[in-house]
């Protein structure tokens, strides 16, 4: 018997797993595959906190990066970077980032002039019309942060088991091919899986799946300082898209990007310890995307990388197609039976929000305070 049971090893899975271990309640992870393979091992590992939407969301990622930041060394997960460069290449990216600065949400942060940019990093195009940076993001590898984190969490009090399909959910039991787990409460983290468990519940919520070209490029021969976002980042990220000032820009990139904006396509450049670049990303919405990577979206990717970092792109090394689940709300979380929470995070923010979102779960089940609300 178990005082939480605990479906998907993906980040939110276990950031779930961590609250509870912290709160001293025995956990138990349960995971279909032998290892995590979805969504939270295929993204930037780049905890954003700059740009995110306004109040809960953002509030969750300032929330989780702190988390981050303090399980990190614990775990023996390296952040890569911290901070965050977004460029200017339009006169109206620029007065949005001023826009963004001016409010709370751009607190601490800092406008740079194309020469100050250009003093302090390497990798600025020609259309350069300013910047902002933040100091409140970073960064680390998920490929590897995510195994470090499952096995940090087994050496701390969690029980996991892989290979180990949750078939159904009834009352506070999961019913597994293996057997019955018996727990207190449950919580659902299925990632984008929208069919095993509670598909009536996607449906109604108008849950998709979101697909994403990625790449990882070979090192330009630089430090690029911190993750790079660009133009297009700023009609895609709530915090700043929210701006009044975002409605010129928006018009303007309709008209000079059309088929960027038709791709989704938003541009996040970071850095791997080895110098490599990890390149992104596009955004298609289907239920059943196309499991094929299309080379003309990888192009309009590289088009926007050039123009922001004004260098070629240096060779392909890897190239892959991340996913996850996708609604109009950043977060999705219900109760499907008292002691059963779904949560899912819709919005490809997992990595940025899930400790915050885990521990407002856990303060739910358990009746206690939420943190950024005290």
């Amino acid at each position: 018997m178990y005082d939480i049971a605990i479906i998907g090893s993906g980040i939110v899975g276990l950031a779930h797993a961590l609250m509870a271990a912290r709160r001293g309640l025995r956990p138990v992870v349960i995971e279909r595959n032998a290892a995590p393979t979805g969504a939270s091992i295929r993204n930037f590992g780049f905890v954003t906190v700059t740009g995110q939407g306004e109040n809960d969301t953002w509030h969750r990622a300032l929330r989780s990066r702190d988390i981050w930041q303090e399980v990190a060394p614990m775990a023996g997960i390296d952040i890569l970077q911290r901070g965050l460069l977004v460029t200017a290449q339009r006169p109206e990216a620029m007065t949005v980032l001023e826009a963004f600065a001016k409010h709370e949400m751009g607190r601490d942060c800092r406008l740079l002039s194309p020469e100050e940019v250009r003093a302090h990093y390497q990798g600025a195009g020609n259309a350069l019309q300013g910047a902002l940076y933040s100091p409140h993001d970073l960064r680390v590898e998920s490929r590897t942060a995510i195994p470090l984190l499952v096995r940090w969490l087994a050496g701390n009090g969690v029980d996991f088991h892989f290979d180990t399909a949750a078939l159904a959910v009834e009352g506070c039991e999961v019913i597994t091919p293996r057997g019955r787990i018996r727990a207190e409460s449950v919580v659902v983290c299925p990632g984008d899986d929208l069919t095993s468990l509670y598909p009536h519940i996607y449906a109604r919520h108008a849950v998709t799946r979101t697909q994403l070209h990625m790449m990882r490029l070979a090192s330009p021969g630089f430090d690029i300082g911190c993750p790079r976002m660009s133009d297009l980042s700023l009609v895609r990220y709530r915090g700043y898209a929210e701006r009044p000032e975002s409605a010129a820009l928006i018009d303007v990139l309709r008209r000079e990007q059309p088929e960027h904006l038709a791709a989704g396509i938003h541009l996040i450049v970071t850095q791997a310890a080895d110098g490599s670049l990890i390149v992104g990303d596009s955004h298609h919405y289907d239920r059943a995307p196309e499991p094929f990577y299309d080379a003309a979206v990888e192009a309009l990717i590289l088009d926007e990388f050039r123009c922001v970092l004004g260098i070629e792109p240096p060779p392909v090394l890897e190239r892959w197609l991340g996913t996850y689940a996708s609604a109009g709300e950043d977060l999705m979380r219900v109760s499907p039976h008292e002691c059963v929470r779904l949560v899912v995070v819709t919005s490809g923010t997992g990595a940025s929000t899930a400790f915050g979102i885990a521990e407002e779960t856990l303060n739910d089940l358990f009746d206690t305070e939420t943190c950024h609300d005290r």
